[in-house]
């Protein structure tokens, strides 16, 4: 069984006991979240397509750690102007487990 859910503006195929690191979630007390905008589930033999979202389903994760991603270095630079930027970033993270799609 598994399902495609969307969050922080990407879409994931999940199954249960997947780990996926998801745009920077906010931290909970019980340590979960539950994505509600599941967009597809599927088990062996039944497809269900939502509309844009199945209603009622909701994919349940656990919070594993939360981190940056590695440096990506951004240079700007313009010929003959004596012009040249160097900066980084470092993207956030959550890393989660799924736990149980229903």
């Amino acid at each position: 069984m598994f399902a495609i859910i969307e969050t922080g503006g990407k879409q994931y195929k999940v199954a249960a006991g997947d780990s996926l690191k998801v745009e920077k979630l906010p931290k909970t007390d019980k340590g979960e979240v539950i994505f509600d905008k599941v967009l597809l589930v599927a088990d062996g033999e039944k497809v269900q397509v939502g509309d844009p979202y199945l209603k009622g389903a909701t994919v349940t994760a656990k919070f594993e750690e939360d981190g940056r991603a590695k440096k990506i270095v951004v240079i700007k630079y313009k010929a003959k102007s004596r012009y040249r930027i160097k900066t980084g970033h470092r993207q956030p993270f959550t890393k989660v487990k799924i736990e149980k799609i229903a």
